[in-house]
């Protein structure tokens, strides 16, 4: 086994710092089980860029994601959770240890939490990556405010698409939104979509793909797409892109199981296959990908732990 001696240990990492690490985080740490959380983003993962939670129980006229995200981090820091700006890069099984291969070095933990979520998917269209954060945007919350009185395309059909094009009414003049091929966004939201199509604000276009974002003198002028078949220009001052999610797992892929598109495979209590390692909130395959549900994860999630680090104190007799 592969020297431990002098490498930090600790008896819990959490992998992430979203709703699902943060909730796990106020449990373990409430019973005295240090805890140490690894974040390469913004604490509170996707939830602290949502604009507004509307179904988050306990908040009647809903919670600003953001709010809701500092609320849970804080909760978690005043139990004595520490979270770190960093990344973990790979995980090892040494039996005992898990060994951390993160921006501060090399560490160890007993047992490890992988809450990592999800980033946004990409179209792969030619000129997204050139123009992203200089016209191409995947956060309506952060960067909508910069297109006050601008015209807008979004890109995707699902619930984020369909929320984030609403949201970004408040500024733009109008906006395209583009769909591959038919909305697949819920009824509820399909139903206030249609609001702002009667108002003239959004137009829907169908069965459309995206072939190129154009810039010039380093501005996004257009998207170039094919509508029906026919080539189609979209005239724009900039693009924000909701086609999906893509799992954060790349890191574990060759530690533990993973489903068809990535997600990790847990069992009844949320550990992998590798003992000491479980997985909690939208990174875990069969997730329900709610804020609610991760918390609630994050919540048994640090049970389980419990019992797992109490059971390596007092291991069953034979």
């Amino acid at each position: 086994m592969a020297n431990t001696t002098d490498l930090p240990k600790h008896d819990v990492i959490i992998v992430g710092a979203g709703p699902a690490a943060l909730s796990a985080a106020i449990y373990t740490t409430r019973e005295d089980i240090e805890t140490l959380l690894f974040e390469r983003g913004v604490p509170g993962g996707l939830a602290a860029i949502t604009d507004w939670v509307d179904n988050y129980p306990g908040f009647v006229d809903g919670v600003a994601g953001l709010e809701l995200a500092t609320a849970l981090q804080k909760q978690a820091e005043r139990f004595g959770a520490v979270i770190e700006l960093g990344e973990v890069f790979s995980i090892t099984d040494e039996g005992d240890w898990k060994r951390l291969d993160t921006t501060s070095g090399d560490m160890l933990a007993k047992v490890v939490l992988i809450a990592t979520g999800s980033d946004y998917k990409k179209t792969g269209a030619p000129g997204e990556q050139e123009y992203f954060a200089h016209g191409v945007h995947y956060c309506a919350t952060c960067d909508g405010a910069f297109y006050r009185d601008k015209r807008l395309v979004v890109i995707g059909g699902g619930n984020s698409a369909v929320q984030e094009a609403i949201f970004l009414t408040r500024f733009a003049t109008h906006i395209d939104l583009l769909v591959r091929s038919t909305i697949k966004a819920s009824d509820v939201l399909q139903t206030d979509l249609q609001k702002f199509i009667d108002e003239e604000k959004i137009t829907v276009h169908l069965n459309t793909t995206i072939d190129e974002i154009v810039g010039e003198d380093g501005s996004v002028v257009k998207v170039a797409a094919t509508k029906d078949g026919e080539p189609t220009d979209f005239p724009t001052d900039g693009v924000f892109v909701f086609v999906g999610l893509s799992p954060n797992s790349q890191f574990v892929k060759d530690l533990v199981e993973l489903d068809e598109i990535g997600l990790i495979i847990a069992d009844e209590n949320l550990m992998t296959k590798v003992p000491g390692i479980f997985a909690a909130g939208d990174i875990r395959s069969h997730a329900t990908m709610q804020i609610a549900s991760a918390t609630g994860e994050g919540a048994t999630a640090a049970l389980k732990i419990r019992e797992y680090l109490e059971g390596r104190k007092h291991p069953a007799q034979n």
